[in-house]
């Protein structure tokens, strides 16, 4: 199962009174495992930032002049998503924005049915809160010292890791990851494929018994007269 995790910062909270997108973060997962795969970029709002909005993300109109323009980076990050669910954080906002923007371009909207949020995630698990993304990290001892600012890229790779504890984190596997590894490769269109791979010991085990012992063994069987897997095994031999 493919998922994206996502997360987009803003000139401000309502795409329709003018605000744009300015930075967009999304992170591959395959049955919940991130496989590595990421497209983030940065985005020419063709608007002045905000300083409330600069408070946030850090983000300035001097910095964005140079990036592309959404149009320009539409069908990528269509490409990206594929058909897979979307999640994110205070969902509804996101894809507002989102939908928006694709709505200028002529494309057709993100179906919301394709979404799972993990604010509501959060609030059916933990009702009495706090369900920040700050607040979970917290809850859930996942390291965001790196979010000093809001970032696209940065607080979806954090959030993948709260999806997953909101799922049931390390206890889902029961420990049983220590036994194998589970990897990703891609096919030609770029979409993963997960196999399993079990764990290779550097060097082999000793062998534990000596030829004296497998010889007495031998032995000691031959001595058994008319035991009842002997039919067995000779069945075995002979079909």
């Amino acid at each position: 199962m493919r998922e994206i995790v996502f997360d987009t910062e803003t000139t401000g909270l309502n795409p329709q009174s003018g605000d744009r997108i300015v930075e967009l973060g999304c992170v591959e997962l395959f049955n919940h495992i991130p496989t590595g795969r990421h497209f983030h970029t940065y985005i020419n709002p063709q608007r002045d930032v905000p300083s409330e909005a600069f408070r946030v993300h850090g983000l300035s109109t001097e910095f964005l002049l140079d990036k592309p323009v959404f149009a320009k980076i539409a069908q990528e990050f269509l490409d990206f998503i594929g058909d897979a669910k979307l999640i994110a954080h205070n969902a509804s906002f996101d894809m507002n924005f989102i939908n928006h923007e694709l709505s200028l371009l002529g494309f057709s909207p993100l179906d919301p049915e394709r979404v799972i949020d993990t604010l509501l995630l959060a609030r059916k698990r933990h009702p009495f809160g706090p369900n920040s993304l700050d607040a979970l990290c917290q809850r859930y001892g996942i390291d965001n010292s790196r979010r000093t600012k809001h970032g696209a890229l940065l607080d979806s790779e954090i959030l993948a890791d709260v999806y997953l504890e909101l799922l049931g984190g390390r206890q889902t596997n029961l420990g049983l990851a220590a036994e194998t590894v589970q990897t990703a490769t891609h096919d030609d269109q770029g979409v993963p494929v997960a196999r399993d791979q079990a764990k290779q010991r550097p060097d082999p085990l000793p062998e534990r018994l000596s030829e004296e012992i497998l010889a007495r063994h031998a032995a000691f069987m031959a001595s058994i007269k008319q035991a009842v897997w002997s039919d067995y095994i000779d069945d075995k031999l002979n079909s």
